[in-house]
């Protein structure tokens, strides 16, 4: 969504073999004029979901954005790549959803997505001494005048998406009692993980693109927080909500506290090392997410995949 003017000495057509590698999301509420150089972001909380899983949640704060280009494009209050949805995203047909819901549920605002496909080429356009030159294609922009919850979908296509075995998995429309005690234990079993010398934890994070596995375990800051006395506990069963999403994932999420959470929030603080707290902290938190998607295989198993 981002544009580079610049002199174009001959008239230049559109690329014709460029190859789509991504795709760019932005979201943002606001009150302005657009026409003007500033907005206002409107205070609220946001959850963006992809193809019906939750991928994240996150505060939407009060301060003034940018409105830049002849496109006048809002600063994005949240900005979500294809390619940071890891397997979330499928190869083919996808569908992006934005909850936003204010602070203030009487303040009259506008709520703005705007989309981008990604290439591999730029292209230019434009005629002598001036034009302009892109790597992105297919933009658009969805902006609504809103009071209140307000929900943003868009379809798209990600054929540069890799395709993943559960993505063809059976439809899942409801989760038994059965499935909930296998499921609950699959919740706990993964706490094992977090156990010296980590040797099963760091074979988990070598999984995990956004992660370094080689530098967590070289910094031992697991070993430093495990010394420190910080333990990791799985929110009790009874607690556990299981919710599908309309195709073969299921979600599992518990209280406020999340799924996973430290048995002592304080143990933390005595790493006295705090790049060693800080790199304990991202690979726990990457090992005990918040929630879990599961799916069921063809053959009965459940597989944890995000």
């Amino acid at each position: 969504m981002r544009h580079i003017a610049l002199a174009v000495l001959l008239l230049w057509p559109a690329g014709v073999h460029a190859k789509v590698i991504n795709a760019e999301f932005n979201f943002t509420p606001f009150i302005g004029d657009t026409a003007k150089d500033e907005v206002e972001m409107v205070a609220g909380s946001a959850r963006v979901l992809i193809n019906g899983i939750p991928f994240v949640e996150q505060e939407v704060e009060k301060r003034t954005v940018p409105v830049l280009f002849e496109a006048r494009e809002v600063g994005a209050a949240i900005w979500i790549t294809g390619s940071s949805l890891g397997s979330l995203l499928r190869k083919g047909k996808n569908v992006i959803r934005v909850e936003f819901t204010p602070a203030d549920a009487k303040t009259a605002y506008r709520a703005q997505l705007r989309w981008a496909l990604v290439n591999d080429e730029t292209t230019a356009t434009g005629d002598i001494g001036q034009g302009t030159i892109t790597n992105q294609s297919g933009e658009g922009a969805d902006t609504r005048d809103a009071k209140g919850k307000v929900v943003l979908e868009k379809e798209f296509v990600a054929d540069f998406a890799e395709d993943q075995p559960w993505h063809h998995y059976p439809q899942v429309g409801s989760v038994s009692e059965e499935d909930m005690k296998l499921l609950a234990a699959l919740v706990a079993r993964r706490l094992e993980l977090y156990q010296p010398d980590f040797t099963a934890l760091y074979a988990f994070l070598k999984q995990v693109p956004a992660v370094d596995a080689g530098a967590i375990r070289s910094a031992r800051c697991l070993d430093k927080a495990h010394a420190a006395g910080v333990r990791m506990a799985a929110a009790d069963a009874s607690t556990l909500r299981f919710s599908t999403t309309g195709g073969a994932a299921v979600v599992i999420e518990a209280g406020k506290d999340g799924l996973y959470a430290p048995t002592d929030r304080d143990a933390f603080e005595k790493i006295k090392d705090e790049e060693a707290a800080m790199c304990a902290s991202v690979a726990l938190y990457v090992t005990f997410p918040p929630r879990l998607i599961v799916v069921k295989s063809p053959k009965g198993s459940w597989e944890v995949v995000s």
